[in-house]
Formats: C-alpha cells, sequence, structure tokens
C-alpha cells in the first residue's frame, strides 16, 4: 500500500473545500437570482398598484369635476323653476282675487275664465 505524502492530503483537503466553496457559491448564486427576480416581481405589481391608484385618483377628480359642473346646472335650473313658480303664483293669485266674471253665475263665470284661458294659454 502506498503511503499518501503530507502534500497529497493537502491537495485532497484543497479540493474538498473548493467543492464545498463551489456549491456555497452555487447556493449564493441561486439566492441572489431568486432575491432579482422576486424584487423584479415586486417592482411590477408596485408600479402596477401605482398605476391603479393615478387612475382611480383620474376618475374621482373628473367626477369631482362632473358633480361641480351638475351642480351649476341644477342651481340654474332651481332659479328658473322658482321664477316660472313665481309668476304663474301671480297669475293664480290675480285669477282668484278677480271678481266673478258674470256676478250670481258661477257657472257661467267659469266658462268665460276657461274661454280666456284657452285664448292665452300660450303666452308665458
Amino acid at each position: 500500500m502506498e503511503v499518501i505524502a503530507p502534500m497529497g492530503y493537502a491537495l485532497i483537503a484543497s479540493a474538498a473545500l473548493n467543492l464545498l466553496a463551489g456549491w456555497a457559491w452555487l447556493d449564493q448564486r441561486d439566492t441572489v437570482t431568486t432575491l432579482r427576480t422576486e424584487a423584479k416581481a415586486q417592482k411590477r405589481d408596485l408600479d402596477a398598484a401605482r398605476a391603479d391608484a393615478s387612475a382611480c385618483s383620474d376618475a374621482t377628480d373628473d367626477l369631482r369635476t362632473l358633480a361641480d359642473q351638475r351642480a351649476k346646472e341644477a342651481d340654474a335650473a332651481r332659479a328658473q323653476a322658482r321664477k316660472a313658480s313665481a309668476t304663474r303664483a301671480k297669475r293664480a293669485d290675480a285669477i282668484l282675487a278677480a271678481p266673478p266674471a258674470v256676478p250670481g253665475d258661477d257657472c257661467a263665470s267659469a266658462r268665460v275664465r276657461v274661454d280666456n284661458w284657452l285664448k292665452n294659454r300660450g303666452a308665458p
């Protein structure tokens, strides 16, 4: 049997350590690659979430603008309705305050008022 010289033990030890170092390096490389892949995926998710949040914010701003516009339109419509209501209320008061067209005959008075109304119904 041949005796391995101390130099041979050193060579075997060095090869074993190199093998262990290589496995450790490969494990670290795989870990770094996995972490980089996960970081890229998280960055994509974060970018998508930011884009969604921005779109939501823009849509909310658009809705606020639309709501403000509709509120102005509603205010204008309410003002117009108040004006028309006041005009019609004045006419109603005038009709109610007017003496009968034919004193003592409510039916004839009603016919006269209806005839007048039909003649003037196109007027505001």
